[in-house]
């Protein structure tokens, strides 16, 4: 009887912006950002929607959106150093123990009647900490668990589900409990998909700190100030850094508040919409960026990285113009669709080049420090973006803030010279 011997089988290959998924730890990792991204996009518009439920107006909402902003302000720089000192894994499994706690707080509070807006403000900012503090630890734990050449298609994975999820579908289903039933239902729910994002976190092995244990000792307040200390010494010699961060405030302060605060307004007041139609714009967003954000995880990152980022970043505002002046609620949302495709689609580049240029022994902080500068102006841009479109229509506020960021973005490329920086320090999959 003959026999034939089994042939040994060939490891799966996976498309290139799939090939991450091999890999356990990151598939745990991958379902836990996707489910918290989730809670948060049901929060991010549940909020609003919540403020003006309790007979809140513009300014209400800026107040309650910029203490999210001050929330992650004040806590992202701690969190970068957090994530330099500790494990990446317990920090987000903290944190998302923490917001299934606010969260679950406030939905109690609002289907019981007992929900102030002082509260909800208060739950804001507690909800914008713990944000504040992930992005950092994230960013920090990614290249611990997947090999470089395959960062850039991770932060094409997370730059695809964040708008699906955190800009679409979490939306889009906050939208539609809040419209046939109450907003704290859609609370609920942000509490539910954070206590499981906390679950997937502990099916995860634990991840090592990729730090020298020397570094860590001494005085642990000393240590914390000459951790910040170096963290912006490297920032301050970096000039593919520093432009692009000082760039990114300019971009926030121009477009955070008009998206964040005046989009429900703008539509309500021209056209009668409602939450379902704010939804649908931010799911359009959130389409352009997922699609974009897929095709850039499935390329090589391109030889000259910085200046594709500026070029596109370089124009992503502009579609505000065309919500100013559209006349339609379709041109809103096709608005919100380029934006999203604009906006998006150069974050896996960033993120990469994050990954590839930092130390390992500094991601932490400088992802911490990019957080912390990019959304520095965040509460000052929700807070003014209400005053300003009571003063200047919100027409003339949307087509500003579309235009103020192109010739800012050509200053800084050039100042920084990025085109040569770009050609010296080549991030080819080859040169891995």
């Amino acid at each position: 009887m003959s026999t034939i011997a089994p042939q040994p089988q060939e490891p799966m290959v996976l498309p290139r912006a799939m090939a991450p998924f091999a890999h356990r730890q990151y598939r745990w990792l991958a379902y836990g950002l996707i489910l918290s991204m989730f809670a948060d996009g049901v929060w991010a518009i549940t909020l609003v929607w919540q403020v003006i439920g309790l007979g809140g107006k513009p300014v209400q909402v800026s107040t309650a959106t910029a203490a999210a902003a001050v929330g992650m302000v004040v806590s992202t720089l701690a969190g970068g150093v957090l994530a330099d000192r500790v494990s990446q894994r317990r920090i987000v499994i903290a944190l998302e123990a923490a917001k299934a706690l606010v969260f679950g707080v406030v939905a109690l509070a609002s289907l019981t009647g007992h929900l102030r807006l002082w509260q909800v403000i208060v739950a804001a900012m507690l909800a914008g900490v713990t944000t504040g503090m992930y992005y950092p630890a994230y960013s920090a734990m990614l290249p611990s668990v997947l090999a470089p050449s395959e960062l850039q298609a991770a932060n094409g994975i997370e730059g695809f589900f964040r708008p699906v999820a955190y800009q679409a579908i979490g939306p889009m289903i906050a939208g539609w409990v809040i419209a046939a039933t109450a907003p704290g239902y859609a609370v609920l729910l942000a509490a539910i998909a954070s206590v499981l994002a906390g679950c997937c976190y502990l099916r995860m092995q634990p991840v090592p700190l990729r730090r020298d244990p020397e570094a860590l000792r001494g005085n642990p307040i000393r240590g914390v100030v000459r951790d910040l200390v170096e963290a912006f010494g490297y920032l301050v010699r970096t000039p593919w850094l520093w432009a692009t961060l000082c760039y990114s405030t300019v971009l926030v302060l121009a477009t955070l508040g008009p998206i964040e605060v005046l989009i429900p307004f703008l539509l309500r007041e021209r056209f009668g919409g409602n939450a379902a139609d704010h939804a649908l714009v931010l799911g359009a967003y959130g389409i352009g960026a997922a699609l974009t954000s897929l095709v850039f995880a499935s390329l090589p990152m391109p030889r000259r990285y910085l200046t594709v980022m500026f070029a596109i970043w370089g124009v992503s505002s502009l579609p505000l113009v065309l919500m100013g002046v559209g006349n339609a609620v379709w041109v809103i949302v096709v608005a919100g669709f380029v934006m999203g495709v604009l906006f998006d689609g150069p974050m896996v580049l960033w993120g990469t080049l994050l990954q590839r240029r930092v130390p390992p022994e500094l991601l932490g902080r400088v992802a911490s420090l990019d957080f912390f500068v990019s959304i520095a102006l965040m509460p000052v841009s929700m807070a003014i973006a209400a005053p300003v479109g009571q003063a200047l229509g919100l027409t003339t506020t949307f087509v500003a803030a579309g235009l103020l960021p192109v010739p800012i973005a050509v200053v800084f490329y050039l100042a920084a010279r990025l085109w040569r920086d770009e050609v010296e320090h080549p991030l080819t999959v080859e040169s891995d």
